[in-house]
């Protein structure tokens, strides 16, 4: 076979793997600016003494579902990016972003591997498989967020805050996160048993 046809029969996958990275970090845009909107204008903030405040939100929840719908990378990158933002823009926040960044993108990290890599969600055909993996993997991301989310800002408070606010901080923190984990788990999965669906049939749904 000439060079010349290897090429042209090669175009058209070379052409559609990219098609798929541009739609997929749209989808990842998306995701940021809802984890974004969630957090910003959608959750109940809560002052704690001392030490600033913490939040019941979703955006938890969107970062776990991009993860779903995009794949670890895509989908940890979108809804890090997001939260990251919104603690940006807020004074009270602005210290931690660099600890949501972390956080969010292992939640995605962890999401992806176990739906993705494990479970194959984006490709099984059994529908009741695809929610058992689905929940699977949401309840190991929201449970890592559980743990490690209030421990590391802990940690990270102490350097900034010192440690007698800190502990105040971690108490209230660990309530709120385990709340937020609970309520972000079940619309995760509604959200997905709904879109699924839909995607797969408009082409949206990635084969990861």
């Amino acid at each position: 076979m000439s060079t010349s046809n290897t090429t042209a029969n090669a175009y058209p996958e070379t052409r559609a793997k990219n098609d798929e990275v541009i739609r997929k970090l749209v989808f990842a845009g998306v995701f940021a600016a809802i984890t974004y909107v969630v957090f910003t204008f959608l959750s109940i903030k809560i002052p704690t003494p001392g030490a600033g405040q913490v939040s019941v939100h979703l955006g938890n929840a969107f970062v776990v579902l991009g993860a779903l719908l995009l794949g670890s990378l895509y989908g940890g990158i979108g809804g890090a990016i997001g939260l990251t933002i919104a603690d940006l823009v807020d004074p009270v926040y602005i210290v931690e972003a660099p600890i949501t960044f972390i956080i969010k993108f292992l939640i995605g990290l962890i999401v992806g591997i176990i739906a993705h890599r494990i479970g194959h969600i984006s490709t099984q055909t059994d529908a009741k498989k695809v929610l058992k993996w689905v929940i699977i993997a949401t309840v190991a991301g929201l449970a890592f967020n559980a743990v490690f989310d209030p421990l590391l800002r802990y940690f990270y408070k102490i350097l900034i805050l010192g440690k007698p606010a800190a502990e105040v901080s971690f108490a209230i923190n660990l309530v709120v996160t385990l709340i937020n984990s609970v309520v972000s788990a079940i619309i995760v999965v509604v959200l997905y048993e709904a879109l699924r669906v839909p995607l797969r049939e408009l082409g949206l749904l990635f084969r990861i």
